[in-house]
C-alpha cells in the first residue's frame, strides 16, 4: 500500500496582511531598489555628459520642482478617481521617461536639457503617484494590527533603499550610469504591473463633486480643523528642510574638510539606514498609547546631527548619533501614518497626504540653495547649530499643543482570520520623513 504523499504547506500570510497590502510593499520594495540606484546614476549621467556640481543640482532641481507644484492637484486626483489607475498612470510615466533617459545616456546623446525635461517629468509621476499610493496603503489595512503592517511596510522601503544605494553605486563603477536607468525603468514596469492587480471591485464610486478647486478647498478644511495634523506639517516643513541642508549640503563639507573624506559620511548615512531597519522593527512590537506624543518626543534626537557635525565630532560618535536618529524617525514616522489612518476620514485621505507632502518637501529646494549664503554669513558651525535651534523649538512649540499630546490609539477587538481585518483589501477605501 502506497502513502500518498503528505501535502505541501503554503506560508500563511497574517490575517492581516491581505493581498493588496502585499502587494503594495512588494510593488514599493521594487521601486525602492530601483530609484535609490538612479538617483545615484543620475548624478554620474551628468558628469559624464560634461555637466559639473551646478549641473547636478540643476537636474535634481528639475525634479523637485514639477512635485511641488503639482503635489495638490494630485491628491485632489486621487480622491476623486480610482487611486490604483493613478499610481498605474504615475508608474507609467515614470517608467516611460526613465527609459528615454536610460537610452540617450547608453547612446551618449545624452544633453542638459534633456536630462532635466525627462527628471521633471519622473517628478510629475512623482506628485501623482504620493498622495494616491498613501491614500491606497492606508486604506489596505484595518483594526489594531495598522501600525504593525506601516512598520513592515516602511522596513521594506528603507532596506530596499540602503540596498538600492549600495547596488546602485556599484554598478555604475562596473557598467555605467545607463544601464542603472534601465534598470530603474524596469522596476517601474514591474510595480505598475503588480499595482494593476490590486483588488478594487467592492470600492464604492466616488461622486465627482464640484470640480478640483472645491476639492481642494475640502481638503483644506479637513488639514487646518486638526491642530495636531497642520501643526506637525508646520513643524516638519522646516524641519525637513534644515535636515536636507545639512545632510545634502554640511555634512559632506564638513566629512572633506575634517573627518576624512567621503567614506565616514557614507558611513554615517549607513549608520542611519541601519536604524530605521531597527526602529522598525521596535514599531513591530511597540504599539504606543499616546501615539503622537510618542513620535514627537522622537523628533528631538533630530537636532543631534547638526550639533555633531558642528562640533564636529569623530567617525564612531557620528555614526551611533546618526543610528539612533534612524530609530527615532521610524518610531514617529509609524506613529503618523497610524495617527492618519485612524483620524482621517477614507474620501479624503489622498487630499490630506498631499498637504502632508507638500509641507514636507516645499521648503528643502530653498534651504539647499541658502545653506551657501547662511554659512558664509554665519559660518558653518554658526548654521549647524542654528538648524539644531531650530529642530529643537519647533518641536517643543508642537508639543505645546493639547491634540499632540493627549490623542490615543482606539483599541479595537481582535478580527479573526477571514473577518473584516483579511478582507480589507476589498472594502471600500476607508499618508515623510517621512
Amino acid at each position: 500500500m502506497t502513502t500518498p504523499p503528505a501535502p505541501r504547506l503554503r506560508p500563511r500570510r497574517p490575517a492581516w496582511a491581505g493581498r493588496n497590502y502585499t502587494l503594495l510593499t512588494t510593488a514599493a520594495v521594487v521601486t525602492g531598489l530601483g530609484n535609490a540606484g538612479a538617483l545615484i546614476a543620475a548624478a554620474f549621467a551628468v558628469l559624464e555628459a560634461g555637466g559639473d556640481g551646478g549641473d547636478v543640482g540643476l537636474v535634481a532641481a528639475a525634479r523637485t520642482l514639477p512635485l511641488v507644484v503639482f503635489l495638490l492637484i494630485g491628491g485632489a486626483v486621487a480622491d476623486r478617481l480610482p487611486r490604483h489607475r493613478v499610481m498605474v498612470a504615475a508608474n507609467s510615466l515614470n517608467c516611460l521617461s526613465q527609459a528615454v533617459f536610460a537610452v540617450l545616456v547608453l547612446s551618449g546623446e545624452a544633453r542638459l536639457w534633456q536630462m532635466a525635461v525627462l527628471s521633471a517629468l519622473g517628478g510629475t509621476g512623482q506628485a501623482f503617484f504620493s498622495p494616491a499610493a498613501e491614500g491606497m496603503l492606508l486604506s489596505s489595512v484595518n483594526g489594531e494590527q495598522a501600525a504593525r503592517a506601516f512598520a513592515l511596510f516602511r522596513m521594506g522601503m528603507n532596506g530596499a533603499q540602503i540596498g538600492g544605494a549600495a547596488l546602485g553605486g556599484a554598478l555604475v563603477a562596473v557598467v555605467g550610469p545607463g544601464w542603472v536607468l534601465a534598470v530603474d525603468a524596469a522596476a517601474f514596469a514591474v510595480a505598475g504591473a503588480l499595482r494593476s492587480l490590486l483588488d478594487v471591485r467592492a470600492v464604492a464610486q466616488r461622486e465627482p463633486g464640484g470640480g478640483i478647486l472645491r476639492d481642494l478647498r475640502e481638503g483644506w478644511r479637513e488639514f487646518v480643523g486638526r491642530p495636531w495634523l497642520w501643526s506637525i506639517v508646520v513643524q516638519f516643513s522646516v524641519v525637513n528642510a534644515v535636515v536636507g541642508a545639512a545632510e545634502a549640503v554640511y555634512g559632506p563639507l564638513v566629512a572633506e574638510d575634517q573627518l576624512g573624506g567621503a567614506r565616514p559620511w557614507g558611513l554615517a548615512l549607513a549608520a542611519f539606514g541601519a536604524g530605521t531597519v531597527l526602529g522598525g522593527l521596535l514599531m513591530v512590537r511597540w504599539r504606543p498609547r499616546r501615539m503622537l506624543l510618542a513620535g514627537s518626543l522622537c523628533v528631538l534626537p533630530l537636532a543631534l546631527p547638526s550639533a555633531a557635525l558642528a562640533v564636529p565630532v569623530p567617525v564612531v560618535p557620528l555614526a551611533v548619533v546618526m543610528f539612533l536618529v534612524g530609530v527615532s524617525v521610524e518610531v514617529f514616522g509609524v506613529s503618523w501614518m497610524t495617527a492618519l489612518h485612524q483620524e482621517i476620514p477614507e474620501d479624503k485621505l489622498s487630499r490630506v497626504s498631499a498637504y502632508d507632502w507638500f509641507g514636507s518637501v516645499a521648503m528643502v529646494p530653498l534651504a539647499t540653495a541658502l545653506a551657501g549664503p547662511a554659512e558664509e554669513v554665519f559660518g558653518r558651525a554658526g548654521s549647524l547649530w542654528g538648524c539644531s535651534a531650530l529642530i529643537l523649538a519647533l518641536t517643543l512649540a508642537v508639543l505645546t499643543v493639547p491634540d499632540v499630546r493627549r490623542l490615543r490609539r482606539r483599541e479595537t477587538e481582535p478580527v479573526a482570520e477571514g473577518g473584516p481585518a483579511a478582507a480589507a483589501d476589498t472594502a471600500p477605501e476607508p499618508v515623510s520623513p517621512r
